[in-house]
């Protein structure tokens, strides 16, 4: 498949897209039409932070399975549009973790001890030794907004030096910024607190300005230290702060536009240390990333998990072999359900029964809603399926339970319209032998592959020889088949697998005979 990386990576990433046999093409500083025209064929597209992929560019790329984002942010990735097109993104969280936390360590010494200052005067010639007077980092109180990945890593550095660690992240538990030895607080209390403030979130609209004049305020004397993402700081008030000594000091790698512009406020003021966005700038971070996001367009394009997608479901990798199997077996129960249910699809339920309850299954239930919404004709795959289902007010749930009295592990895809509902259910033979086991009831024994015509009909003598001889006359084979019936004279339900498809009049032909009460013909995987 055809991979555009549109910004520079390393080159092993490259590499290791190349090796897959993948075609890399790399079109740097194109935008617009160009862009969209570069993207038109393409199935994946790497970026970093200087393209922007909007919902211009998803509706420009039909064929697009993913978009890898080599470094953390994705502020310049509109991923509702991404979801809504199927389109996984991903991003490289881990590859620059190590450097971005090394570099908010060096800023918050050089903060700290006027650095770069006395470095520069040096250079000019003069001896200024008294005019820096530096702040001892033991026993200083550490402020981390963002507990994320590089705010842990920056906890773990600087709790070595002896600071005290306070954090504010509404997204973490108290145990665990407690393991690593810091008070969970609020805000406000965490900027008061704060001799030096590090910062770690992304830019969001609620994020956006998040440090400004009242929270500068609140940091009185402290020092203001941001390596994550331009725009989380007001910069002219942040500038403002430091010129009259309401912060001691700042250090700023990331800006709300960059390049930085030379008459930015922040370059006026002297206690205010400025990087251009060095944080991930190391040898050892540009390949991680590089090689970490090829690593998930390859996943992508084998259908494996993607393991840092953000709109999608994933797994840790040593579980999908386990769970792997029950994906298509899923698609299938959802499929099969929909097409016998025939009618509006108002609820879905998906129950887990056996050993793939102890599973991590969100993957499962992706592909079931795909299944389940792919015969209804909407443009569907495991990315957008949740998003379809709250979209059209769906109601989707999800049970798990250990007991199975007749199979090692069992999915059931049930839909339901009213009092209408149409339970499938599939399982594992042997391991590796996929089955559907129950169809509305009826215990049946079907391959869910290739072409299958599923029969409602009176449990009369020669209703199966009638069939037969319809799709004998049709040159139809029958691979395999298997009947059920609930009592004797009473309903009948029997599976076909077949090597063709069925055409409409055939099963006009069929239905035609009182004894069937109506046929369903389904297209599986493996059909020509």
């Amino acid at each position: 498949m055809k991979v555009l990386v549109t910004d520079p990576i390393a080159e092993p990433g490259l590499d290791r897209l190349r090796e897959a046999d993948h075609d890399v093409e790399t079109a740097y500083d194109v935008e617009g039409d160009d862009l969209r025209s570069a993207v038109a064929d393409a199935g994946a597209l790497v970026v970093r932070s200087g393209t922007e992929v909007d919902r211009e560019l998803f509706e420009a790329a039909p064929e697009l399975t993913i978009v890898g984002r080599a470094g953390i942010g994705v502020d310049n990735i509109d991923i509702d549009a991404a979801t809504e097109h199927g389109v996984i993104v991903a991003n490289a969280p881990e590859g620059n973790v190590r450097a971005a936390a090394e570099h908010t360590v060096a800023m918050t010494f050089a903060a700290a001890r006027s650095i770069p200052q006395a470095h520069g005067r040096l250079k000019q010639g003069e001896w200024a030794k008294s005019d820096y007077l530096g702040t001892e980092l033991n026993g200083a109180t550490l402020g981390i907004v963002g507990f994320g990945r590089v705010g842990q890593e920056v906890a773990k550095k600087l709790d070595g030096l002896g600071m005290n660690l306070v954090a504010y992240d509404p997204y973490i538990s108290e145990e665990r910024a407690g393991r690593l030895g810091a008070e969970l607080v609020e805000l406000d209390e965490c900027l008061e607190q704060a001799d030096v403030l590090t910062l770690h979130t992304p830019l969001t609209p609620e994020t956006e300005d998040l440090i400004s004049s009242d929270e500068l305020d609140r940091m009185d004397g402290g020092f203001l230290v941001n390596c994550a993402r331009g725009g989380v700081v007001d910069e002219d008030a942040l500038a403002a702060a430091v010129d009259d000594g309401t912060l001691r000091g700042a250090a700023i790698d990331v800006f709300a536009d960059e390049p930085l512009s030379a008459d930015s406020p922040l370059l006026d003021v002297d206690d205010v240390v400025v990087t251009p966005h060095l944080g991930a700038s190391t040898h050892a971070a540009q390949e991680n990333v590089a090689t970490d996001i090829a690593d998930q367009v390859l996943s992508a394009f084998r259908n494996e998990p993607v393991m840092n997608a953000l709109n999608a479901p994933s797994m840790d990798a040593s579980a999908f072999p386990r769970v792997r199997p029950y994906l298509d077996i899923a698609s299938t129960a959802g499929k099969i359900a929909t097409q016998l249910l025939d009618g509006r699809v108002e609820g879905v339920e998906i129950r887990y029964a056996g050993e793939i309850a102890e599973e991590e299954v969100d993957l499962v239930t992706a592909s079931a809603l795909e299944g389940v919404f792919e015969p209804l004709e909407w443009q569907v795959n495991a990315v957008n399926a949740p998003r379809i289902a709250d979209e059209r007010g769906i109601d989707v749930t999800e049970s798990k339970t250990r007991q199975s009295e007749d199979f090692q592990s069992l999915v059931t895809v049930t839909v339901k319209n009213g009092d209408r509902e149409v339970g499938v259910c599939g399982t594992l033979f042997a391991g590796e032998d996929p089955r559907i086991v129950r169809i509305d009831g009826f215990r049946v024994d079907a391959i869910p592959a290739g072409h299958m015509l599923v029969a409602r009909n009176k449990d009369a003598p020669g209703v199966i020889g009638f069939i037969g001889t319809v799709l004998g006359d049709s040159n139809i084979n029958i691979a395999g088949m298997f009947n059920a019936r609930g009592t004797i004279g009473g309903e009948a339900l029997t599976v076909y697998n077949l090597d063709h498809a069925v055409p409409e009049d055939l099963r006009e032909r069929l239905e035609a005979d009182e004894r069937i009460i109506g046929t369903r013909y389904i297209a599986l995987n493996g059909t020509e």
